[in-house]
């Protein structure tokens, strides 16, 4: 069973290698990225950072002052912003902006966007939402919990925008099989799943360890390496996510939470209803994400 995995984690890494035109985070999420992990750095660095992208500052400063921050006066630089909301939030911030605006203009079906970026939104704000309420177990952050469940499926979008005979072969099965989830379906017509693949794109982006393990190991996150954190977090996002907003006639895509997790977690199976109906608070914080994205 090793060797076989072993197999499909080198197939998929060959498949993303040999994608042409593979989009890469822009310059300045790099330099924050640097500069963040420099013991010394100050909000003035950070700032400085951001003011080689005029466009990033004016998103990094739009987003803090959504309701998503919730704050009670306006930032009006990205030093003030630094300071208010953190290091953290800062870099999450422009790494989620980063990736919206890398896959905008790529050619997508309309439907599927849609659809893609609500779920998207959603499980980063179910993981969000989570992170807060059981935040007295120090187990992750709010706002990299935000970035882990806005990327989770990330490597759907490479399957849809560079990968068309796997995407195809996935669609053929798909219409034939209304009743397994989506990383059932893949395995089975492609071989290997969207969050392997996005789990291989994330490290390749060099984005941190345990947020690349969390996108591949969503589905199972029983199986990621040191009880991953991020990856509980994310598969209890992505249900809530799915259980709280998905149509009546999509109900076979919400799966189920992994044995465990809820355990993990320090959850009951009760907490599950009254966290939907915080979530679909939450979500309405969210229009300037979705904005960015092109959303209404």
């Amino acid at each position: 069973m090793v060797v076989e995995t072993d197999n499909v984690e080198s197939k998929v890494r060959r498949v993303v290698a040999n994608i042409r035109n593979l989009p890469t985070p822009p310059i300045v999420f790099q330099q924050i990225q640097k500069v963040i992990n420099d013991p010394n750095v100050s909000a003035g660095s950070i700032a400085a950072v951001l003011s080689e992208d005029p466009a990033m500052s004016i998103k990094v400063l739009k987003l803090t002052n959504s309701a998503f921050y919730g704050l009670s006066r306006e930032v009006d630089s990205v030093k003030q912003a630094v300071l208010i909301v953190g290091l953290e939030a800062i870099k999450n911030l422009v790494l989620s902006a980063s990736v919206l605006d890398m896959f905008k203009g790529k050619n997508i079906d309309e439907d599927f966007n849609d659809k893609f970026w609500r779920h998207s939104l959603a499980t980063g704000v179910a993981c969000r939402m989570l992170a807060k309420k059981i935040k007295h177990r120090g187990f992750l952050d709010a706002d990299p919990a935000f970035s882990a469940g806005l990327l989770h499926d990330i490597g759907k979008l490479i399957l849809i925008c560079f990968l068309p005979e796997e995407a195809a072969a996935y669609r053929t099965m798909r219409e034939a099989d209304k009743h397994s989830t989506d990383h059932q379906v893949e395995e089975r017509a492609i071989g290997f799943t969207h969050a392997q693949i996005g789990g291989v794109l994330a490290e390749t982006w060099k984005l941190p360890g345990k947020l690349a393990e969390a996108i591949t190991f969503h589905h199972k996150p029983q199986l990621a390496e040191d009880e991953n954190t991020v990856a509980y977090f994310v598969h209890l996002g992505n249900y809530l996510a799915k259980r709280t907003f998905l149509d009546p006639d999509e109900q076979y895509l919400v799966g189920i939470v992994e044995p465990g997790v809820l355990e993990f977690l320090g959850l009951q199976e009760s907490d599950l209803d009254s966290y939907a109906e915080h979530l679909r608070e939450e979500y309405l914080k969210a229009e300037t994400f979705m904005q960015m994205v092109g959303l209404k």
